[in-house]
């Protein structure tokens, strides 16, 4: 028996570094998957290990199941019960097991995800010997969500094995989660998430659990209902940036104009809002869905201009939006900024040959370049029966079982 599930990155459509100073910001899912298979040995396999299996990476962590009894009685007596934090005595223990995998000085970063994996599968399944592959589109550390994405994509997996979640056997194909499962499994990521992060919001998680998009000020997250197609371009400029010396920066420049940043902030949070009310009214024709392009575009260029004057952007960033304005399209830093990925909305009648002309243009500058259609479907589960019948619909490049 096997599971499969998957779970979308999200993008920041409006909104970021305000939202630390009171503003509204959007955030919505992107139809680019972390993806989570689950297999159990039979009896006769005399299996007695744990394995993680990231095969983009072509890393291959394994635990006795008896060591990491051993090393976490305390995640073994929840079994599927609320979610729970991990403790700072349990992190340790953690810590220990996934530092017997000697990580490459290279991959150290994936630490935290690999701690954050050991700590859901032990609380969800105990220490049942099994085999999780993880795949996934989303580079790593863009801002898109991946740490997030991975943490739904295997919580989803976890629980559709569970006493948690009830399985319509009889289903083919991609299949989404009931109402209160969605907010069991994004409880869990969301654990999963803490040990990666520490402190997270809680928007990425939440956005790749339930799809679509999310509006949210001041720790309050709504779900909102996209009425019309929106297709972007995503560049990852894959220049690394430090995520609270932005945050911190932006503060510093707050303290030294208060007046001028407040009046940034305020506009800001007028742009998320007039955003989510043109995506969300109705758009009856391609004459309307026309015109409501035009305002978002209008909008993501002045959310840019304002993002610039929090001195976030970056020389790699500045490329992609003199690229793109070439093009007479509109595009943004999303997230952190100081490196990571732009957003560039596609218009509804833009030419396949204006795309392909962009997309030849930033790689020849080194950069990666993803096509996404966001507020698509949240986490979602392929159960074994289904799964032979779908590996043809997933690219071979993500699945490579």
């Amino acid at each position: 028996m096997e599971v499969k599930a998957r779970a979308p990155g999200k993008i920041i459509l409006a909104g970021e570094h305000a939202v630390v100073h009171g503003s509204t910001a959007v955030a919505a899912s992107l139809n680019l998957y972390t993806y989570v298979s689950l297999r159990f040995p039979t009896p006769s396999d005399n299996d007695e290990f744990l394995r993680l299996q990231l095969k983009d990476l072509a890393l291959e962590f394994s635990w006795p199941v008896a060591r990491i009894k051993d090393a976490l009685p305390e995640a073994g007596s929840l079994l599927s019960s609320k979610p729970t934090s991990c403790s700072i005595e349990t992190m340790k223990s953690i810590a220990a097991l996934v530092e017997e995998q000697n990580i490459p000085e290279a991959k150290i970063g994936l630490a935290s995800g690999v701690s954050a994996f050991l700590w859901l599968y032990s609380c969800i399944h105990g220490f049942k010997p099994a085999t999780v592959v993880v795949t996934s589109e989303l580079p790593l550390g863009s801002g898109l969500g991946s740490s997030a994405a991975f943490c739904v994509a295997l919580s989803a997996a976890l629980l559709s094995f569970s006493d948690s979640v009830s399985l319509d056997m009889s289903q083919q194909g991609w299949s989404a989660f009931g109402e209160s499962e969605l907010e069991l499994l994004n409880k869990w990521a969301f654990e999963g998430e803490k040990i990666i992060h520490g402190k997270p919001s809680g928007l990425d998680n939440t956005v790749s659990t339930y799809g679509n998009m999310i509006k949210f000020r001041s720790g309050n997250l709504t779900l909102i209902k996209s009425n019309m197609p929106l297709k972007m371009l995503i560049t990852n400029t894959k220049v690394g940036r430090n995520t609270k010396a932005l945050v911190a920066g932006v503060s510093e420049r707050t303290i030294r104009h208060p007046d001028a940043m407040s009046l940034v902030f305020n506009a800001v949070d007028s742009i998320s809002n007039e955003l989510s009310t043109i995506i969300q009214s109705p758009a009856p024709n391609e004459l309307s869905i026309t015109e409501k392009e035009e305002k978002i575009e209008e909008l993501i260029e002045m959310n840019q201009g304002l993002l610039q004057c929090m001195g976030v952007s970056h020389a790699s960033i500045e490329t992609v939006l003199r690229t793109t304005l070439k093009y007479k399209l509109a595009s943004k830093l999303t997230g952190a900024g100081g490196g990571g990925c732009v957003l560039t909305l596609l218009p509804t009648l833009l030419s396949g040959t204006v795309v392909d002309k962009v997309i030849a243009e930033l790689e020849s500058c080194g950069f990666q370049c993803l096509l996404s259609a966001i507020g698509g479907k949240g986490a979602e589960n392929l159960n074994g029966e289904g799964l032979a019948i779908l590996l043809y619909e997933v690219p071979l490049e993500v699945l490579q079982l």
